[in-house]
């Protein structure tokens, strides 16, 4: 059942285990609180599920945040939004008495540029991240410091939405922050693919298995 919580219509699925982490899942233009659930339930099924409606709506479709057109984003309202988010997933911590310091967003395309705003501008929000078919969005006033934090661009090198070098630009934004990044490039479109979910698996098994040392 779809819950709200400053705001944000809302799904939570509890870890299956106690203490484990949290993915924070984030859908794409048209999608909803239940769009990536089974994603999040493939890639860390042992993981809480914390995944959001995104609260503005172009032509009737959720999404994150405004843009003016294709590609031409409204950064002002980025910015806003971005803080909003974190500001749920802060509100999401003390109602779901999640460990803060293990949330990791999954986000695709919109959700993933939402992700990538979040962890410039409100960088304690999360641990890391999963951006599938990212770019940047926003430029933060100040350079944020992301050491300890880590993120997984994922770029579809025949994506006619959003060009690899755009998806490169926001890794170069994230390791110059010094956030740990490691670049996925799958022979795709804007379309997710077998190497995208096997490799966002093994990378977020990785640091779940590092997390618990």
């Amino acid at each position: 059942m779809s819950e709200t919580l400053s705001g944000f219509i809302h799904r939570y699925e509890p870890a299956r285990t106690a203490g484990s982490p949290t993915l924070l899942m984030l859908h794409g233009t048209g999608g909803d609180e239940t769009d990536l659930l089974a994603l999040g339930r493939e890639l860390a099924p042992g993981a809480g599920l914390l995944s959001p409606r995104g609260r503005v709506l172009e032509r009737g479709m959720p999404r994150f945040f405004r843009r003016f057109a294709e590609g031409v984003f409204d950064v002002e309202d980025v910015r806003r939004r971005a803080h909003e988010l974190a500001a749920f997933v802060g509100e999401a911590v003390l109602q779901y008495q999640l460990d803060a310091d293990s949330i990791y967003a999954v986000g695709f395309s919109n959700g993933a540029n939402i992700a990538g705003a979040v962890m410039l501008l409100e960088p304690r929000t999360l641990r890391g991240g999963v951006l599938l078919r990212a770019q940047p969005v926003i430029a933060p006033e100040e350079a944020p410091r992301l050491g300890g934090r880590s993120a997984l661009p994922a770029a579809g090198l025949r994506d006619p939405i959003v060009p690899a070098t755009e998806t490169e630009r926001l890794a170069a934004a994230l390791r110059d922050a010094g956030a740990d990044v490691t670049m996925h490039w799958a022979d795709a479109g804007h379309h997710l693919t077998a190497s995208d979910v096997n490799t966002a698996r093994e990378w977020l098994a990785q640091r779940f298995s590092s997390l618990a040392r």
